[in-house]
């Protein structure tokens, strides 16, 4: 064995599918040569690789081999160009991924043993550095305020976090601003390498950390949801993935996709919606069951057997897999036929035309009629946009786009890694194979975990050639496409918010663009539940995070809009003064934050109401020494008027200017925010006096009852023994909730 330049020479014998030890073989046994440095090759035989060529020509017996650059396998073995291939050529060619495997562990074991004795970057780490334990875990990064910053996961958490403090760990901008912001190191251990991916996955979802890569896109998308847990089950649309037991199908791009899905299917398969008690022995069925929209069970128009067949036929049609159930649809249309039941042959023939309709908008893209996911990405000026292909059956049966958070300065290695873990996290249909684009980390252990939520086998794999490497492809060329076109939606976007904000300070005289505008609109029931909101728009853009609301204690049993504008406003300022004076508490996580956005003063404050309600607002800028600091106006709803202070006249803006649309964007925002909070108060309270009033039930009881019930409604629709069965619910409380319920 030799090696040239900088390399690490490396020596592997194969004997019989084992790895034997040095690179010197006897009799049948094959050695093996690597060697690694810049640009370096790999050979196979007793011949000698030099460092950073691309191919080194090998005489063993009687067979030759290809070294490839970096050490890295291809996807077939070098041996596959050979012709004829020797007898121990062939060994080498079925032993490669062994060999490759083999050859990747003992490089990295060199590595890391190279970097033990290197210089620790951040010594005031080094206290916490030793005592990490080496088992499985998760690592959590904190900066000064006790943010968590970064979540990993490691087989080994000393060897993982140690690495990321070596000179040599150091390869990216962004690696360097994550060092320098960490101030505290947490750990989890976990049972294994999978409990770890999945406590990472949790973790990462739960509290966003700034340098991880994340999905950008936090709504949950809609699925159509089959409850096959309930003897009858219904088939409904959802946003929330959970598991009990049902099958979820999607996502969808929209709601109204799944909708449109679920008004053609019912044509074919009259499913259940309603929550009733099925037992067959209702009187009369409802109007879907005399348009053809349900199969009415409730009546006994169909057994329970009859029924879930039908509903296995609907998932099978929903998973794309339409020729088994057309096959069946044209025998029983057939039997029918030759029954003389000519009505059913008829509904029949109607069912696979729809059938048929819906299938011809699907594109066949896979010769093999499988289930697979094709993902792709593209990456411009910091962003990342993925882009993923349906294929069911071997049909495109929808796409979507996914951007992502925090891909600055990262490897598309670790972008596609992460985008995995957290998108099939939330995803109940796994199909049975995955195309990448590229090679990723951790592949074992993502793929025991795949498969563990599929419940099979699922295979990740990388397209050489032919139709999947153009699927690849495709797919690749659609994410350039989709991000292009946001990029260019995002700068006019910019473009019309500053716009709007120019055009602010000119209509309302202010000393500068309102680049931090707060909002606030009081919400009221006949002065029941009186709330106030506030939100905040920063550069045009909602700030969330900012966003606040108040519960009314001053004013208590009629409505009084002026008295609970300046109480909101009074604590609103009051807030502002201890953040400033360093009064809130910040040691809690998140709170610093928080204390920040009360310390900021708004460059505009709108109040959603005329005259009176501003004036009210007035006094409270008075009280604190604010009115010539914080501009103000009020904002009628009825003509869109603008009042300001010192005014008789309101200002109107013009009715298609980017600065009218833009209040009325904040205004309506302030007003969804404030009743929404109004009207979750009502019906807890509602709630609660319900339950409250029923003897033997109090705040702990009707707590546990909601939690297993969802609602009143839910609790109203169980039966006496389901009620029975919630944990501190004797079986007589539960006869008497049934009964008053």
């Amino acid at each position: 064995m030799a090696s040239d330049g900088n390399g690490v020479g490396v020596g592997v014998a194969v004997k019989a599918g084992v790895i034997v030890g040095d690179a010197v073989g006897d009799g049948n046994d094959v050695g093996v040569n690597v060697t690694v440095g810049v640009g370096s090759g790999v050979s196979v035989g007793d011949g000698v690789s030099v460092a950073g060529s691309g191919v080194g020509e090998t005489n063993t017996t009687g067979g030759r081999s290809a070294g490839m650059r970096a050490g890295l396998a291809p996807a077939d073995c070098p041996h596959a160009a050979s012709n004829p291939i020797p007898k121990n050529s062939a060994i080498v060619c079925m032993m490669w991924p062994v060999l490759i495997f083999s050859i990747r562990q003992i490089i990295l074991m060199s590595v890391r043993n190279s970097n033990v004795d290197e210089p620790m970057q951040r010594p005031d780490l080094q206290e916490k550095l030793n005592s990490l334990p080496t088992k499985p875990g998760v690592y959590l990064y904190k900066n000064v305020q006790g943010k968590i910053i970064y979540v990993g996961k490691a087989v080994n958490l000393r060897n993982r976090v140690r690495s990321y403090f070596h000179n040599s760990a150091q390869h990216s901008p962004k690696n360097r601003h994550l060092v320098r912001d960490i101030a505290d190191i947490e750990f989890i251990i976990a049972g294994s390498e999978l409990e770890a991916l999945l406590l990472e996955n949790t973790l990462i979802k739960k509290h966003q950390p700034k340098y991880n890569i994340r999905l950008k896109d936090d709504k949950r998308y809609p699925y159509i949801k089959v409850h096959w847990q309930d003897p009858f089950p219904r088939v409904t649309t959802t946003r929330r993935l959970q598991n009990d037991g049902a099958r979820y199908f999607g996502p969808y791009t929209a709601a109204w996709a799944a909708y449109r899905t679920l008004d053609l299917v019912r044509k074919i398969y009259p499913y259940l919606t309603c929550t009733r008690n099925i037992d067959g022995n209702d009187e009369r069925a409802c109007l879907y069951y005399h348009i053809g929209r349900c199969a009415a069970p409730c009546i006994g128009a169909v057994n329970q057997t009859e029924y879930r067949e039908m509903i296995d036929g609907l998932c099978d049609f929903l998973g794309g897999h339409t020729e088994p159930v057309v096959k069946q649809l044209t025998d029983d249309m057939n039997a029918a036929a030759e029954a003389l039941d000519f009505e059913r042959a008829a509904t029949l023939r109607d069912q696979i035309q729809a059938i048929h309709q819906i299938a011809e908008k699907q594109k066949v893209v896979s010769p093999d009629m499988v289930d697979e996911d094709v993902i792709a990405f593209a990456r411009d000026d910091g962003n990342a946009c993925v882009q993923i292909f349906f294929i069911r059956g071997g049909k495109l049966m929808g796409r979507e786009y996914f951007l992502l958070d925090g891909a600055n300065d990262t490897h598309d290695t670790e972008l596609v890694t992460s985008f995995l873990k957290q998108f099939y996290d939330q995803v109940q249909d796994i199909p049975a194979q995955i195309l990448l684009p590229q090679e990723i980390d951790e592949l074992m252990i993502i793929r025991d975990w795949l498969k563990s939520k599929r419940g099979s086998k699922v295979r990740l794999s990388v397209p050489r050639r032919g139709q999947k490497k153009e699927l690849i492809h495709m797919a690749a060329e659609n994410a350039a496409e989709t991000l292009a076109h946001l990029k260019a939606q995002w700068e006019m976007d910019q473009s019309k918010h500053t716009e709007a904000l120019s055009e602010l300070r000119e209509r309302l005289h202010l000393p500068q663009d309102p680049v931090r505008i707060e909002c606030y609109d009081i919400s009221t029931l006949q002065g029941t539940h009186t709330v106030a909101s506030m939100v905040v728009f920063a550069k045009g853009v909602p700030r969330k995070s900012d966003y606040r609301r108040f519960k009314i204690k001053t004013v208590v049993g009629k409505p009084d809009d002026f008295a609970s504008m300046a109480e909101v406003l009074r604590r609103r300022f009051n807030r502002m003064q201890a953040a400033q004076s360093g009064e809130l508490q910040t040691d809690a996580p998140g709170k610093s934050e928080q204390a920040a956005s009360w310390a900021t003063l708004p460059n505009l404050i709108i109040i959603d109401g005329g005259k009176g309600q501003l004036n009210a607002a007035l006094q409270i800028l008075d009280e604190f020494g604010l009115r010539e600091v914080i501009p103000i106006v009020g904002l009628a709803k009825r003509e869109e008027e603008i009042f300001v202070p010192g005014k008789s006249e309101p200002i109107m803006l013009p009715r298609r200017s980017q600065a009218l649309y833009l209040v009325q964007r904040i205004r309506d925002e302030a007003h969804r925010f404030a009743i929404t909070y109004n009207r979750n108060l009502r019906r807890k309270a509602g709630v609660a006096s319900q339950l409250d009033s029923i003897p033997g039930v109090g705040p702990k009881r009707r707590k546990t009852l909601l939690k297993a019930f969802g609602s009143v409604k839910g609790i109203r629709a169980a039966s006496v023994d389901e009620i029975a069965a919630v944990p501190g619910i004797p079986r007589h409380l539960a006869e008497t909730i049934k009964e008053l319920l």
